[in-house]
């Protein structure tokens, strides 16, 4: 969501259940068996049976997004399909749904998923509402714009306009260093309408994630990444916080990184959606 994502933008307190009847809810699978479903072998109870149930924001290439049959595949997608090996569940169920009830921990209150990802950085404030993996993808922040812009750097940019994602990493990068540049920066809801955004020259450049920005120039050449800011962001899947349940499956999580990782289809994951092998293998123990 940092993370084409560093996606980064995304309430700081936890939103109300009353508030929650309004979210809208769009689910790749589904499961009739809502509330107490217990993983195989004594697992961890779950939102749906037989399968985990996985909250997200739609689109982030390459880390998760459809492809042209409707299936969510991706980057995150890999390691959510191996945890869900590593509980004994045949299939995970995707809910698209807005970043910032994830990263409030608004979903897991209103028991929609068993966990979420989406390219969230690791931050402070999040940890205040929810619980975070393993850190699994290190990311640095990117600047879009097109070949012809001449935009180099955020200086460039004065008297110009800027694209963010709500609630994300980029968005508070280009606000702090918004008054020392003199741009102006236009919130969006997404990395879909940020990028559309850029294309249709509502905004000159936007900021997000290295990845899904990268990702993008493959197939667009007329637009490049012209600046990339090291923010020492990191990556994690979300949890429930404080909640003996949520860590069952959040320690799943981390014992099927790890195994990814030793196994070797973590290397094999990144350089089927990033084109390269890691420059940086996350940490695990």
């Amino acid at each position: 969501m940092s993370q084409l994502s560093s996606r980064i933008t995304r309430y700081a307190a936890v939103v109300s259940l009353a508030s929650l009847a309004s979210l809208a809810l769009a689910a790749c699978g589904s499961s009739s068996d809502k509330g107490a479903a217990t993983a195989p072998s004594g697992g961890p109870e779950l939102v749906s049976a037989n399968t985990l149930t996985v909250c997200t924001h739609l689109s982030y290439k390459p880390f998760e997004f459809k492809d042209s049959s409707g299936n969510v595949i991706g980057f995150d997608m890999d390691l959510a399909q191996a945890t869900a090996k590593q509980l004994g569940l045949p299939k995970v169920t995707i809910v698209d749904i807005d970043f910032a009830s994830q990263t409030s921990g608004a979903v897991f209150a209103a028991k929609k998923c068993d966990m979420a990802m989406g390219a969230v950085t690791i931050n402070d404030k999040r940890k205040q509402a929810v619980d975070f993996s393993t850190p699994y993808f290190s990311a640095t922040q990117a600047l879009l714009t097109k070949k012809s812009s001449g935009v180099t750097d955020l200086a460039s940019l004065k008297g110009k306009k800027i694209g963010v994602q709500t609630d994300t990493t980029g968005q508070e990068y280009a606000q702090k260093n918004k008054d020392a540049n003199g741009y102006e920066t236009v919130v969006f809801d997404d990395l879909p309408t940020q990028i559309t955004g850029v294309q249709s020259g509502r905004v000159d450049a936007i900021i997000n994630d290295n990845g899904p920005l990268l990702d993008f120039t493959k197939d667009n050449p007329d637009f490049a990444v012209v600046k990339e800011f090291d923010t020492g962001e990191q990556y994690g899947f979300l949890f429930q916080k404080d909640n003996a349940n949520a860590a069952k499956i959040k320690d799943a999580f981390n014992a099927a990184l790890k195994k990814s990782i030793e196994d070797g289809s973590y290397k094999e994951s990144y350089k089927k959606w990033f084109g390269s092998e890691p420059a940086v293998m996350p940490s695990v123990s």
